[in-house]
């Protein structure tokens, strides 16, 4: 699966909250999903898009 941080991220750091391991923040402050969802962070991943106050998480497999 791999994820992907739309335009509009606010930085709330919800997502980097929830799934460090799949997220971070970039140099810009902004988040950014910097690793392939593996089968073990899959729940989370859904779990960081699901709390993103601006729904610009997307998770495809």
């Amino acid at each position: 699966m791999t994820a992907k941080v739309q335009e509009g991220c606010i930085s709330c750091g919800a997502c980097v909250a929830a799934c460090p391991e799949v997220f971070r923040f970039d140099d810009n402050g902004v988040a950014e999903a910097y690793a392939e969802v593996e089968p073990e962070y899959e729940q989370t991943a859904e779990e960081a898009r699901d709390s993103c106050p601006v729904s610009v998480i997307d998770i495809e497999e």
